[in-house]
């Protein structure tokens, strides 16, 4: 059986011009729109260090949303397969990257830290054991070439 292929397309646009374009390397800002077909505009900048909007969202923060988002939406599949009814997902997850001297960087780890509530009646240990397959299953995870640990807290609601 041929895999399944799927495309997806981003614009990025650079809303950074403030009047002499890149003529100097602090002459312009690092603003721009993230958006697609249909959907709302996402407000990128830098990271702050980097001479960035530090009220936008940056491409770390948005590489670490996509590793968190992923597993969490395979852990809710995987659930719902299960029979484990989640009623509360939050996560914190954190990056790390290390910049070089020469001013390039690479992220060592991405830690997903994800705080689950589970109905009761609901198999806490299986809820744990879950995120080991959601991990398995995600498609970032599978396509970085750094480490993602998963982290997970399950409790179970109170009656």
């Amino acid at each position: 059986m041929a895999p399944h292929t799927h495309a997806y397309t981003v614009r990025i646009r650079w809303t950074g011009n403030l009047g002499e374009g890149t003529r100097r390397y602090l002459g312009y800002s690092r603003d721009h729109e993230i958006s697609a077909d249909g959907k709302g505009r996402i407000p990128g900048s830098s990271d702050p260090l980097f001479r960035g909007d530090a009220a936008r969202y940056n491409p770390e923060e948005l590489l670490v949303s996509s590793l968190s988002t992923c597993h969490m939406l395979w852990y809710l599949h995987l659930c719902a397969d299960a029979g484990v009814v989640v009623t509360s997902y939050d996560d914190q997850a954190r990056g790390t990257m290390e910049e070089a001297a020469d001013g390039s960087g690479r992220f060592s780890e991405v830690v997903l830290a994800p705080d689950v509530i589970v109905a009761p009646g609901s198999d806490p240990a299986r809820a744990v054991t879950l995120h080991d397959q959601a991990h398995a299953m995600c498609f970032v995870a599978r396509s970085v070439n750094f480490p993602v640990r998963c982290e997970p807290r399950v409790r179970v609601a109170s009656s």
